[in-house]
């Protein structure tokens, strides 16, 4: 299909159902997204997969340079806007990576997780980009073809029709496209940036890559906080290379991922609340609320309360607030008991239902000064 994001015509292929976690796959320079067809098949069953052309690629229009990555990845934060889509897993291979850690550092919020396969924090020397494009920009990508492909993939992979269909795709990429695209990546270095996201993360490479090698990956995984899958018999894009392999550790991480989630929003549950009452919770459980309970474990303890921005304390008086401003009184109690292990103090109570009575309503904060003061006597009152 073709949407229309941010002014620009982006080609875009989706599969898998609607209701499916987002997952966003992009593509490598001078390649399309059908560099990730085997990976989009294996997962389309379990997630939305969402595969653009990239700027100057495949069938998404071409425009003049100069571009970057920067701005490639406000366009696929557009596509995701035009589709509707509030949060994805995303990856990225190659010039992919790049435009997917820079997606992240600037809507961080957007980012469930991140996949990187054979990318890097910066790719130098920036020479070597400008000479590519201006030979490009001059004779034709067939003038970069048989050097591109030595890099992509093994010599013993060279004569496999999966290797005949990446150089095809290849000689199809727009010259401009990919001469801009390739400038774009001369200007890039995301180590300041992405040292400091903190997401979920996976960065894979081919054991052979010699254009973003394994030691590469090693400091990128390292600058994250990541984990590193080295693929073996593979170089610069193992999406094609070793399809099974790859597809195996996308599985395996997301998997993970989602049950990292819901483990994490359970400890934090336990710390907050408490372990006899998230005990009473868990040993009340029925087949009725089940799912029910998982959910609010995973979706507000493993995504929300796990944010690392507010200090327990500060996400603890947000949070009295805003049930304070709501009226649910029996959730009110229950995090005013919560302060013992978050570190609210009285003090910190009192400035919050101050605030709800000026911005929600005086009869809200007096209903809740009651409550309080009720609850904090006799939490005094127990050992």
């Amino acid at each position: 299909m073709f949407i229309v994001a941010d002014g620009l015509d982006v080609h875009v292929q989706i599969e898998g159902p609607e209701d499916a976690p987002a997952l966003l796959l992009l593509h490598s320079l001078g390649t399309s997204l059908h560099v990730w067809d085997a990976q989009a098949a294996a997962l389309a069953g379990h997630f939305r997969v969402i595969r653009p052309d990239l700027r100057g690629h495949g069938l998404t229009a071409v425009t003049a340079g100069p571009y970057s990555i920067a701005h490639m990845a406000r366009d696929v934060l557009a596509v995701l806007d035009a589709l509707g889509i509030r949060r994805a897993h995303v990856g990225g291979l190659s010039i992919g990576g790049l435009i997917a850690q820079s997606l992240a550092a600037q809507a961080p919020d957007r980012v469930l997780s991140l996949i990187l396969c054979d990318t890097a924090l910066a790719i130098p020397p920036a020479a070597n980009w400008h000479e590519r494009a201006a030979l490009v920009r001059a004779q034709g990508i067939g003038a970069i073809a048989e050097a591109v492909m030595a890099r992509w993939v093994t010599p013993g992979f060279r004569a496999a029709p999966a290797a005949v269909g990446l150089r095809a795709m290849l000689l199809r990429t727009d010259p401009e496209g990919y001469a801009a695209a390739a400038e774009a990546i001369a200007a890039a270095d995301l180590t300041e940036s992405t040292g400091r996201l903190r997401l979920p993360a996976l960065v894979m490479v081919g054991d052979a890559d010699a254009a973003t090698p394994p030691e590469a990956a090693r400091a990128l995984a390292q600058a994250i906080g990541g984990q590193l899958a080295i693929v073996a018999n593979a170089a610069h894009i193992p999406t094609v290379e070793q399809p099974e392999a790859v597809s195996a550790a996308l599985r395996d991480f997301l998997v993970a991922h989602d049950a990292d989630r819901y483990a994490a929003g359970l400890a934090v549950r336990r710390r907050t609340l408490g372990e006899a009452h998230v005990a009473r919770a868990t040993a009340a459980v029925t087949d009725l609320d089940r799912d029910f309970q998982r959910y609010i474990t995973e979706a507000a303890w493993g995504s929300v309360w796990t944010r690392p921005h507010f200090s327990p304390r500060e996400r603890s008086i947000v949070t009295l607030a805003l049930l304070a401003a709501l009226g649910h009184a029996e959730e009110f109690r229950l995090h005013l008991r919560a302060t013992r292990n978050t570190g609210a103090s009285p003090a910190d109570l009192t400035e919050a239902l101050l605030h709800v009575a000026v911005y929600a309503g005086i009869p809200a904060a007096n209903a809740a000064m009651r409550i309080a003061k009720e609850t904090l006597k006799t939490m005094e009152a127990e050992p």
